[in-house]
């Protein structure tokens, strides 16, 4: 089943115990049960660090979605997007596009220059209308992805993130 937007996105970092449940309990939704991509569940050592930050999009008071997002050079400006998730009988929504712009924004707010992500190769052209540039397939997490990059600022040489809310394809997978 699906739904149409009858209320807006909203995309916050989990604060709480409660959120960052619901936060994992989508990621492992999607990527353990729907897509088989991890077994049990896709934490990992980033989930533990103190600077990541844990998205979740809500439509009402349904968390619908999530990202994941921290920094993977300071000395750079580089950050990584990750664990993108919206689930299935949300998707039509719109919620992957919010995701993805909260995320960027969130980046460049805490001083990031550049972001980078693995993105399953099904989404590439949803990134790619996003602003972000593809630059090659690659194994993540054991199956073919696309690196993809995004430029955090005016001078950014690789596209700029977009930071107005528009509509978007719907995010697949």
């Amino acid at each position: 089943m699906t739904r149409s937007l009858a209320r807006s996105v909203v995309c916050a970092v989990a604060t709480g115990d409660a959120e960052l449940a619901e936060h994992h309990r989508v990621r492992r939704a999607v990527f353990v049960a729907e897509q088989g991509i991890f077994t049990g569940d896709d934490l990992d050592p980033h989930d533990a660090r103190d600077d990541v930050r844990h998205v979740v999009a809500r439509v009402g008071e349904t968390v619908v979605g999530t990202v994941r997002l921290f920094p993977l050079d300071p000395a750079t400006g580089t950050w990584q997007g990750d664990r993108l998730a919206v689930l299935d009988r949300w998707r039509t929504a719109g919620a992957g596009a919010p995701l993805v712009r909260f995320a960027v924004a969130t980046a460049a707010a805490a001083g990031g220059r550049r972001m980078v992500a693995h993105v399953q190769p099904a989404n590439q052209r949803f990134f790619e209308r996003l602003g972000w540039v593809a630059h090659g397939a690659e194994q993540y997490a054991g199956h073919p992805h696309v690196l993809m990059t995004i430029g955090l600022g005016p001078s950014a040489g690789d596209g700029q993130a977009p930071l107005l809310d528009e509509p978007a394809p719907q995010l697949g997978g």
